[in-house]
């Protein structure tokens, strides 16, 4: 199923996330760049929060971000009450991040993957369903509010 895709990052993510652009576009999915759009030296919440606003308010099926470790743009992006941002590394997380966490926000660390471990993750993170189940009730309790 193709997906309206929210992406964005920092400048240690640019160049990796200009290569999953280039992905999500050959597979067809819709997609919207929130930047940055060079490698000069920018700051990630710049570009993490309007992206998580964005998914937020359901303007995207899904975001992700980009950045050096991947954990500046998930603790960004997990101060947003309706995002579920996941760092993942691995093929195997970012599925059990959708399938039981229901993440809507996939975080990479572009200094510590390979081009096609990150495709991976891409695509296996697109494409893996929502359990539901007993998983909706540890979802439902995420929320502090």
């Amino acid at each position: 199923m193709k997906k309206n895709i929210a992406i964005g990052g920092d400048h240690a993510g640019f160049e990796l996330k200009s290569k999953v652009i280039k992905w999500l576009e050959t597979n067809g999915h819709a997609l919207k760049d929130f930047g940055p759009f060079a490698t000069d030296s920018v700051d990630y919440p710049d570009f993490a929060h309007p992206l998580s606003e964005a998914v937020e308010k359901g303007g995207f099926d899904l975001g992700i971000l980009i950045c050096g470790s991947g954990n500046g743009v998930a603790i960004t992006a997990n101060k947003h009450e309706g995002i579920r941002a996941a760092l993942c590394w691995k093929t195997e997380i970012s599925a059990l991040a959708r399938a039981h966490n229901d993440a809507n926000v996939l975080c990479i660390p572009a200094r510590f993957l390979v081009d096609s471990e990150a495709l991976e993750i891409v695509n296996t993170f697109i494409n893996t369903p929502f359990e539901g189940g007993r998983h909706q009730n540890r979802v439902n309790k995420i929320t502090c509010a």
